[in-house]
């Protein structure tokens, strides 16, 4: 078998010129077919990399209505916003009938690649994936829509691939985040951002400069870092104050990001906001938790998560084709409390 196109029992019967149920009974074992027949077809699958459908397997076997099931890859099932995700597309899910199989990456590509390879050979009916952040291959992704299964990207999409997705407008969200500082009088606005290998990585970071640009600040290379968590920003935030120009603003990737750089600039005794206003992007729980709350630009996950399930039920229901990729942006909307003047 060819990665790009996965062998069925239909091509295992063609090539042979037996029928499907004689497959079927061959990978079966089943005696009714002769050892030597069995053992012919059971050499061509496994010399074709065929897999079998461990899971219409059971249900065939079962007295039990088999169950629609969506596979969900999530980055870190522990993120509030791939939680809320979560939610949004099991409550989606639920409505239509379907049951959903999650797992995370860990944010690696190998780990990515078993997930997807496992929810194939499960036969799941689409998989809702947001990809790892060290993916930069997409081999895995292609070949499951080459074998036709419906694939939707949520969050950080895979853009090597013209495959349907649901994504938050995170250019406009920042824009408008970094416009808001600079009305609040903030001039020397810095930005943590995460790695640019990531759409929305690049997307955010063009909104951040270009709302500097079109509001005729200056753009300078030295405001910037690569920091997307807490543990990082606490450790670098103090350096942006070492030079004679420093920031009087931040806006961060997240709001874990900004929630460290708080920490660091009130332990270097500066007042947020009076010094220091600093903005964040998610709008998690913690984001109230912190003194002072967080102002922070919401993402919707739950929103997301529900237009992501509905394309792929729509997908698997033939209300939408499966050749032509769905691309919907769902809003952000900025959340304004007391790290901002």
């Amino acid at each position: 078998m060819k990665e790009t196109s996965p062998m069925t029992m239909k091509d295992i019967a063609r090539n042979l010129g037996i029928s499907v149920a004689t497959v079927s009974r061959a990978l079966s074992d089943s005696p009714r077919i002769s050892l030597e027949r069995r053992r012919q077809i059971q050499a061509y699958a496994q010399e074709h990399n065929f897999t079998p459908n461990v899971l219409a397997e059971s249900l065939r076997h079962s007295r039990v209505k088999p169950m629609k099931v969506i596979g969900v890859i999530v980055p870190e099932l522990a993120h509030y916003y791939f939680a809320t995700i979560l939610k949004g597309i099991e409550e989606e899910a639920e409505q239509h009938g379907y049951r959903i199989m999650v797992a995370q990456s860990g944010e690696h590509y190998e780990r990515e690649v078993q997930l997807c390879k496992s929810f194939y050979e499960n036969k799941v009916c689409g998989i809702i994936v947001s990809q790892a952040k060290d993916t930069q291959r997409y081999d895995h992704f292609q070949r499951l829509i080459e074998a036709g299964v419906p694939l939707v990207f949520y969050d950080r999409i895979c853009t090597g691939i013209d495959s349907s997705r649901v994504v938050v407008d995170d250019y406009m969200g920042a824009y408008n985040a970094v416009t808001h500082l600079i009305n609040t009088g903030c001039r020397r606005i810095a930005y943590f951002g995460a790695q640019m290998n990531m759409e929305i990585s690049k997307n955010r970071f063009n909104g951040y400069k270009d709302a500097l640009l079109k509001n005729g600040l200056p753009f300078d290379e030295r405001m910037t870092r690569t920091c997307d968590n807490r543990q990082d920003a606490e450790a670098i935030t103090p350096d942006l104050f070492d030079d004679e120009v420093y920031p009087d603003a931040f806006f961060a990737v997240n709001d874990d990001t900004a929630i460290g750089i708080l920490y660091a600039v009130k332990r270097m005794g500066l007042r947020v906001p009076e010094d220091i206003s600093i903005c964040g992007f998610t709008n998690d729980e913690r984001a109230t938790s912190c003194d002072p709350m967080l102002t922070t630009v919401e993402q919707r996950g739950i929103t997301v998560g529900k237009e992501a399930a509905s394309i792929l039920i729509g997908k698997v229901e033939g209300l939408l084709p499966m050749d032509h990729p769905e691309k919907r942006i769902v809003r952000t909307r900025l959340i304004l409390r007391g790290t901002t003047r």
